[in-house]
């Protein structure tokens, strides 16, 4: 049987000789391109970066497209269009902290179906989501269909 493999390289230099001003940016490198991350503003890290806790729901939020994608092609079903605002929650009670819950909200446009078996493709695709699969916090799916 076949696994598949991924990788990724993170860089990080500086010095934490005082936790309230060491530098909490760095670069997570994916194949070749190079990508700025830092730790949220809640957690003294840059806002203009991406943080971890983002690129976890981002991951989700991509999963669920490209799972659905591939649902719907193989079904017959066009899709036209396809936006997610995501959110991640994290309680900071949570002991651990972790985040708790992730809610993929996908807006989808499809031709030549009905909504309701657009809908029945995407819970399709989210149980067959790797990453969704691969997470102990609980990923909802509440989208919204369009048929055009």
């Amino acid at each position: 049987m076949t696994a598949h493999t991924y990788r990724t390289s993170l860089s990080w230099s500086g010095s934490t000789g005082d936790y309230d001003s060491y530098d909490r940016g760095h670069e997570v490198t994916i194949g070749a391109a190079p990508l700025a991350v830092s730790a949220d503003a809640a957690f003294r890290g840059d806002p203009e970066l991406a943080n971890p806790e983002q690129l976890l729901v981002a991951a989700a939020s991509s999963c669920q497209l490209l799972s659905f994608l591939a649902v719907a092609a193989l079904s017959g079903v066009e899709v036209v269009r396809y936006h997610d605002s995501a959110e991640g929650v994290m309680p900071e009670a949570e002991r651990p902290m972790r985040l708790t819950r992730i809610v993929l909200r996908p807006r989808v446009v499809v031709r030549g179906a009905t909504a309701e078996r657009v809908e029945r493709l995407l819970r399709k695709a989210h149980r067959q989501c790797y990453i969704a699969n691969s997470l102990t916090s609980e990923v909802v799916l509440e989208p919204v269909v369009e048929v055009g």
